[in-house]
């Protein structure tokens, strides 16, 4: 039998996802790793991106905005911002995010917060692309 390890992802909201998985790549802030079972133990930051999880031979993708991920004795536990399986992911309301983003960006008006309208544009657009 294949070995498996546990992966928790939890937001401050809800836990999203609790099952044994085979492996998982995940968006690290040097670049993407990939964790199977047994791996060493690793403690990183998460940037804005997809994770990649295998489970029972099928690949689901996950929406990730931020975060940490420790990784120890077979079990990678995800403390996400946010996180969404592109299942679940409204796509219009991505798209609709991700139009607000812009137009604040382009207004270049001396109130908006470009940073925050940055990001926003980052996690509409890292929805939008999970589900795709």
């Amino acid at each position: 039998m294949a070995k498996t390890q546990r992966l928790d992802i939890v937001t401050p909201e809800k836990v999203v996802f609790s099952e044994e998985i085979d492996f998982i790549v995940a968006p690290g802030a040097d670049g993407e790793l990939g964790i199977l079972p047994e791996h060493a133990p690793l403690v990183t930051a998460l940037k804005i991106g997809t994770m990649r999880v295998q489970q029972g031979g099928k690949f689901f993708k996950v929406a990730v905005s931020g975060g940490f991920m420790e990784v120890k004795n077979s079990r990678v536990v995800v403390l996400a911002d946010t996180a969404e399986r592109a299942d679940q992911i409204d796509v219009e309301r991505a798209r609709a995010a991700k139009q607000r983003a812009e137009q604040r960006l382009s207004g270049k008006a001396a109130e908006i917060d470009v940073v925050r309208a940055e990001v926003a544009l980052q996690k509409a657009l890292n929805r939008i692309k999970t589900v795709e």
